[in-house]
């Protein structure tokens, strides 16, 4: 949860959830495997995203949009990369390429996704104030808080799971309480649409943990 407390995560839902309960809802996307809550359906909008080692993979944007409050979750698809490097060394070797220039950088690439979806984000232009590792459901990732220039801060969660990269992004106006109802209620779904819980944490492309009940 980072440096927001337990008793400041009660405090802030008590005083804002009644106001917009009944307004938002538990989203649950079985094409890109996750759920969240936000306060309606969101727009989506296919991507390309284009990887630390020059991949262009497929993804989505699921934008939700309230006044000054911004919620995304972008879902970039990493299951084709190992073919993707693999026929990328095949080429390069073809061609005369020989040592570090044909070198197979699928563990690089994948390994180091969260921390590239997190320098995504700091290029964006906003003041980091808080950057630190991070779990949702038990699946790592890196947690990453922004202030932007128009004074808007932005409460930014990176994870892999199952070989898909998630960046949540919720903006809210400065001074504003963070967006936790949003922000901790990030969750992974199986094939079969049930949400994901493990019994220990989850780190993508190690030995997957025994689920919880």
């Amino acid at each position: 949860m980072g440096v927001i407390s337990l008793v400041a995560t009660t405090l802030v839902l008590l005083i804002s959830v009644p106001s917009f309960a009944q307004e938002w809802i538990e989203y649950e996307n079985r094409a890109d495997f996750f759920a969240v809550s936000l306060p309606g359906q969101p727009n989506v909008k296919d991507i390309t995203f284009t990887t630390e080692y020059r991949h262009v993979l497929p993804g989505r944007v699921y934008t939700y949009e309230n006044g000054p409050n911004r919620y995304s979750i972008t879902v970039v698809d990493y299951t084709n990369l190992q073919k993707m490097e693999t026929e990328r060394v095949r080429q390069c070797r073809a061609s005369g390429g020989e040592g570090d220039v044909c070198m197979d950088n699928y563990m690089h690439d994948m390994r180091g996704a969260e921390l590239y979806g997190a320098w995504s984000l700091l290029q964006k232009g906003g003041k980091p104030t808080h950057l630190a590792y991070s779990r949702m459901d038990l699946v790592e990732g890196i947690e990453l808080y922004l202030t932007n220039a128009d004074g808007s801060r932005t409460f930014a969660g990176v994870h892999m799971h199952d070989n898909r990269l998630y960046i949540l992004e919720g903006t809210v106006p400065a001074k504003s309480p963070p967006p936790l109802l949003f922000y901790q209620s990030m969750g992974f779904l199986d094939k079969e649409g049930k949400r994901v819980r493990y019994q220990t944490p989850y780190i993508n492309g190690i030995t997957t943990p025994s689920r919880a009940r």
